[in-house]
């Protein structure tokens, strides 16, 4: 492979050779930072350039290797971190013009963990105001832009990171993820995640004055986005190490005792009312398909009750956002943000006081239906939006905008609630009016068992193949 085209290589691929020696983390390292600088101009996806700095890590980590010193299992990979999270001596600005300025003082959990392990960090990717929209756009640093075309949006709240990892800006790109910010961008950009569950991955940012509301610890969670499934196999035992700073993570590790004979399967067309376009049916029916030839057990059956469970659990989220965020969000937000709040506490009208209280404590009700469902279905394939993914800004068109974008969400915010893993998977390529658009599914998965929903998405990767490679194909032949 010619040198200026390393950057197409997965993060499985090119530890293979960094650990080895064959490919030195310089030249990987130099390959994506070139790859960002061509392409990143027209997708304003990393927001913060951090090619030099990245160098000269991967020169020191060269002359470690060589020394005899040992390699970690992300040795010389090249990654983007999402500007919401603290990295030593950069901002962690939130797409807030306020907040530009905060310079963090230590590195988050993740930023270290990924570092240990090898991986070197090249920049630094953009997120709505707040990191919480499902577009990306923001008064400081502007919109991203998905790679397949302006035609869609590139999601969010981690919009950055899955317009990056997917043009080939990096192998791994971090996201978090608190009602779909990791899973919105891998389905509009064709990639893949995995959504952990509650305490999988350690998270704090020493930059923070204040401790976050109870249902923000519970429900957001940090985690990457990757080109392949076989990624999250490679990285995600890495992230995952413990740190002190998180005094509730779970200690578990990433492979787990297998479940003897054919895993089961419930499969799920159910969209509670929401219309079912044909291509996300489509997409739906090819992975049930994928899973079955894999030797899953598929099932045609629905789970317990999500719509209710994801619906109060927003509802519960804006309660906790309207009491404990609103006044930073009048003072710091843009108008934009700011009326996009509004509609959200219309389309889910926050649970608040007693009541608030009383829906945290029902949580547990719905995890136990849960919980008892997947000792016989330790897996759940279902939609991830019922429709494919919307169009740029769609969430500041009122209450039609905010109801196609977050209303029908449900299997997305549902699995934040019950603090459940779930990973997305492109399982189609649809070809519609406004242009060519990947539709990705939804894989939930028992408590704390990230590591199966990986493997059924890795089983339908294998029969439908990766969107990288078609997506780069458009990309060449749109280049001027």
């Amino acid at each position: 492979m010619d040198k200026t085209d390393i950057w197409r290589l997965s993060a499985t691929e090119l530890t293979r050779l960094t650990r080895t020696g064959d490919l030195s983390a310089e030249t990987t390292v130099q390959s994506a930072v070139d790859r960002m600088h061509q392409v990143n101009p027209s997708l304003n996806a990393v927001v913060e350039d951090l090619g030099d700095e990245a160098l000269q890590r991967a020169c020191a980590l060269d002359k470690s290797r060589a020394s005899g010193a040992p390699t970690g299992p992300l040795h010389g990979v090249p990654v983007t971190i999402k500007i919401n999270v603290d990295q030593k001596g950069h901002a962690t600005s939130n797409g807030v013009v306020a907040l530009k300025d905060l310079v963090a003082p230590d590195d988050a959990p993740v930023v270290e963990n990924l570092q240990k392990a090898g991986a070197i960090v090249i920049g630094r990717t953009n997120t709505p105001e707040f990191s919480f929209r499902a577009d990306t756009d923001n008064p400081l640093f502007g919109r991203t832009f998905n790679p397949w075309g302006r035609h869609i949006s590139p999601g969010g709240s981690s919009g950055g990171a899955g317009s990056a990892v997917m043009a080939g800006i990096g192998a791994l790109a971090h996201g978090n993820d608190i009602g779909g910010s990791l899973r919105f961008p891998a389905a509009a950009n064709g990639a893949v995640t995995v959504k952990p569950g509650l305490g999988r991955v350690p998270a704090w940012n020493p930059s923070q004055k204040a401790e976050r509301g109870l249902l923000a610890q519970s429900m957001s969670v940090q985690g990457l986005i990757t080109r392949s499934a076989a990624d999250l196999h490679l990285s995600m035992p890495s992230l995952i190490a413990a740190d002190p700073r998180d005094p509730f993570h779970v200690p578990l590790p990433w492979a787990q005792e297998a479940i003897p004979g054919k895993i089961r399967v419930a499969f799920t067309r159910n969209t509670f009312g929401y219309d079912l376009h044909p291509e996300v049916d489509k997409a739906l029916v090819a992975a049930r398909d994928a899973l079955a030839d894999a030797g899953y057990a598929v099932t045609e059956i629905d789970p317990p009750d999500v719509f209710e469970c994801g619906r109060n659990g927003y509802r519960a989220l804006m309660g906790e956002v309207l009491t404990l965020m609103k006044g930073d969000i009048e003072a710091a937000g843009s108008q934009t943000i700011r009326e996009i709040f509004d509609v959200y506490f219309q389309e889910f009208p926050p649970i608040l006081d007693a009541d608030l209280l009383r829906m945290m404590a029902h949580r547990s009700h719905y995890a136990r239906e849960w919980s008892l469902f997947m000792q016989d279905y330790p897996l759940v394939l279902s939609p991830f939006l019922p429709q494919p993914f919307f169009k740029p800004d769609r969430d500041t068109e009122g209450a039609e905008g905010v109801h196609e974008v977050l209303g029908c969400a449900v299997y997305s915010y549902a699995m934040n609630y019950l603090g459940l893993p779930a990973a997305v998977v492109p399982a189609r390529l649809a070809d519609l009016p406004a242009g060519p658009q990947p539709i990705n599914v939804q894989i939930a998965a028992r408590r704390w068992r990230e590591d199966l929903a990986v493997d059924a998405a890795l089983a339908i990767e294998t029969r439908i193949g990766q969107m990288a490679p078609l997506l780069w194909d458009k990309m060449r032949s749109n280049a001027p």
